[in-house]
């Protein structure tokens, strides 16, 4: 099975949780590119090429994008809002990766079109192997359109 090698963002605040998602996937072997946006709104110009990234082609979107919900600026939701609503990046795969556990969120993220609703454990193991699991399950075993 072929990686598709195009980069993964990583939308998260947390200092701590980046590093600990960023290692994960580097110890999962995973060979993309990752790429940080510490709040949604730096997250929103990056992947629309404006503001600070009007430079960066927009036709190059990401495989993945690991999404928090609670963020200063503009929120996962407003994010994953964006995301979905515009043609180019509407079938970007926008995995939710947060610690709420609120019925009300999970409801929320998928009538906007999240593509999964991933709680992060607190456990370092348990963080490191979901992981894991969502890289081979997004960027191995699922295929994309071409």
């Amino acid at each position: 099975m072929e990686q598709n090698l195009s980069e993964i963002l990583l939308v998260e605040d947390s200092p701590g949780d980046a590093r600990l998602t960023t290692f994960a996937l580097q110890s999962a072997e995973v060979a993309n590119p990752i790429v940080h946006m510490k709040d949604g709104d730096e997250a929103l110009d990056y992947i629309f090429a404006t503001g600070a990234y009007s430079q960066r082609n927009k036709e190059n979107t990401p495989v993945i994008i690991l999404l928090d919900l609670k963020m200063p600026k503009v929120n996962g939701i407003e994010v994953l809002k964006k995301i979905k609503s515009e043609a180019i990046t509407k079938n970007i795969p926008v995995i939710i990766f947060t610690s709420s556990q609120l019925t009300s969120e999970v409801r929320k993220c998928y009538s906007l079109g999240a593509n999964s609703f991933v709680v992060k454990p607190y456990d370092f193991n348990k963080f490191e192997q979901i992981i894991k699991e969502i890289s081979t399950y997004w960027l191995i075993i699922n295929h994309f359109p071409q």
